[in-house]
């Protein structure tokens, strides 16, 4: 794996990572890359599998339900930055399937704003694009990852318009990222 930046994590306190989302792998490349521990917000489907469910149990992975609003898993993931911790999320929900950002759910803005937590944006690009997570390990990956600079939010009410500007913001500083591994860019310019 290649990381074009590195993460700017804080070294203690709360903070939420967001990335876009390219395979099942993401979360273990990400987390590869950083220094701190970070829980995950993960697809209950996934979350549901026996074999694997010990794993996600262990890193206190927090299963969403992706077919609404799941308010047990927000209150989850508050608790986790309650607690000053690292909250990992893919706001666009599920997997690309080409090198196009899905549309960005508002969620990650309603937590940053709801507790004043800095979002960190990632982006990552690779030959794993589109497979599920057994695919995706069991084949060598050429895999490409950059972190940009946090994004600062400010602790606040947050009405539907505050928290669509939010979430646009988000999706440009991710997208911001993309743009280093498209044809001319030079790796090693300041970020």
């Amino acid at each position: 794996m290649q990381v074009f930046t590195p993460s700017r994590l804080p070294r203690t306190g709360p903070a939420i990572v967001v990335c876009n989302h390219i395979s099942g792998l993401d979360p273990m490349l990400i987390q590869a890359a950083c220094s701190r521990m970070i829980v995950w917000m993960m697809a209950s489907e996934y979350y549901k599998i026996k074999s694997l469910r010990w794993f996600y149990e262990t890193i206190e992975a927090i299963p969403v339900d992706r077919s609404g609003r799941d308010m047990a898993a927000t209150r989850a993931a508050l608790r986790t930055l309650a607690d000053g911790r690292v909250l990992g999320i893919f706001p666009e929900g599920r997997i690309e399937t080409e090198r196009r950002l899905l549309p960005f759910q508002t969620g990650v803005a309603m937590m940053a704003i709801k507790t004043g937590v800095a979002v960190h944006p990632a982006y990552l690009d690779g030959t794993q694009r589109g497979k599920e997570m057994v695919a995706a390990i069991a084949q060598p990956n050429n895999v490409r990852l950059s972190f940009g600079k946090p994004i600062p939010f400010k602790k606040a009410h947050a009405p539907k318009e505050v928290l669509e500007k939010a979430t646009a913001r988000i999706k440009t500083a991710v997208a911001e990222l993309k743009t280093r591994f498209e044809p001319g860019f030079q790796h090693g310019e300041a970020t």
